[in-house]
């Protein structure tokens, strides 16, 4: 029915639009929703880089101070670092970041950097005598970024597979780390690739990078990494499993 009265049919109409306020705060949350959904999710993302990074660090120190202190006792006071024990401090790694699944996402490298003396030197030496990995991920990325040893088996100790020498010692520019004589360090590197949470939306895809380093808190035998019966696995470093 057409009103009497149109204009004050229309003036009606707008005080009543003016005093409604039944849909004022879904008006105001649909408004808002996208700004709080956006700081909201940029906050997390930035918390999940955060506390990645901070495991990632966690993990290199670990692995460095359990592989400085591993071993048998051989006799002595002499401790012998076999293979079995490597792979029980890499599993160490496994478990402890099944939530990152390192093993898949990244590569951790161990590396055993000397300054020893050994039958085939006319001198002290510093070299990376041996390395052992585990992690899928290879290139430039992942692999050893601070030197890497010309033996796969780490066991024979003859001028072949002496190690590759590296006098500067291990680490980044600044940072770099080395062996006092008569002794090892235990050099730990990680790479890690971090997919976000959200895609690229926050932060962009990236490699986080991590290293730790200790010295070695033993009387340990330098010349090789023994592997006694029954025999495990070696994780050489031409080996890209999890």
């Amino acid at each position: 029915m057409i009103h009497p009265n149109p204009i004050a049919a229309l003036r009606d109409c707008s005080r009543r639009l003016v005093s409604a306020k039944s849909g004022l705060a879904l008006m105001e949350f649909a408004l808002t929703l996208p700004l709080v959904l956006t700081v909201g999710g940029y906050g997390i993302e930035l918390s999940s880089v955060a506390l990645t990074n901070m495991r990632i660090s966690q993990y290199a120190l670990n692995l460095a101070d359990t592989t400085s202190r591993l071993g048998l006792d051989a006799g002595g006071g002499v401790i012998q670092l076999r293979e079995a024990d490597v792979n029980d401090a890499f599993q160490g790694i496994r478990l402890a970041s099944t939530a990152l699944d390192l093993a898949t996402n990244g590569r951790v490298t161990l590396s055993s950097l000397e300054n020893t003396k050994q039958t085939y030197d006319t001198a002290y030496v510093q070299r990376i005598h041996w390395q052992r990995c585990f992690g899928k991920m290879s290139g430039v990325n992942y692999d050893s970024s601070y030197g890497t040893t010309k033996a796969t088996d780490g066991t024979s100790n003859t001028a072949a597979n002496a190690g590759t020498v590296t006098s500067a010692g291990m680490g980044p520019v600044g940072g770099k780390v080395s062996a006092p004589q008569d002794n090892a360090v235990m050099f730990v590197e990680i790479n890690y690739n971090y997919k976000p949470l959200f895609g690229s939306m926050f932060v962009a895809p990236q490699v986080i990078r991590y290293t730790g380093s200790l010295l070695v808190r033993d009387n340990r035998d330098y010349r090789q990494i023994y592997n006694p019966t029954p025999a495990a696995t070696a994780s050489t470093c031409d080996k890209y499993t999890s």
